[in-house]
């Protein structure tokens, strides 16, 4: 396995051991991404989000069964940003009672945006 151009020390990747985990970006983005979660327990859960051009650019990736790995295709018209949105709106705590907190990678090449419960 090479190692990416940044390391995932670099990106700040270190989320908690309770965290629910979010890892989301295009295809140029795997090298960082298989380093993070191979970096992850066996007990870590949460969801990696794969955008790639055509259904010929996926290939493995392996993460910590917990984890769920959504190829998104945009020649089938999905996106990464809808489907980061809609798992956002179901794991983010909407009150100081929930148990859990969520710890997001999204690499991007647009604007950066505020995620919040609120």
């Amino acid at each position: 396995m090479s190692l990416p151009e940044h390391p995932v020390a670099s990106i700040g990747f270190n989320p908690g051991a309770d965290d629910r985990i979010l890892l989301a970006g295009d295809g140029s983005d795997l090298p960082t991404m298989r380093i993070a979660l191979a970096t992850l327990s066996p007990k870590a859960r949460g969801q990696v989000f794969v955008e790639v051009q055509s259904e010929s650019d996926v290939t493995e990736l392996a993460a910590p069964g917990r984890f769920s790995v959504s190829w998104l295709v945009r020649d089938r018209g999905q996106s990464l940003r809808r489907s980061v949105d809609a798992w956002l709106s179901e794991m983010l705590p909407v009150s100081g009672f929930d148990d859990h907190t969520v710890y997001a990678w999204i690499a991007s090449d647009g604007d950066a945006r505020i995620l919040s419960s609120n």
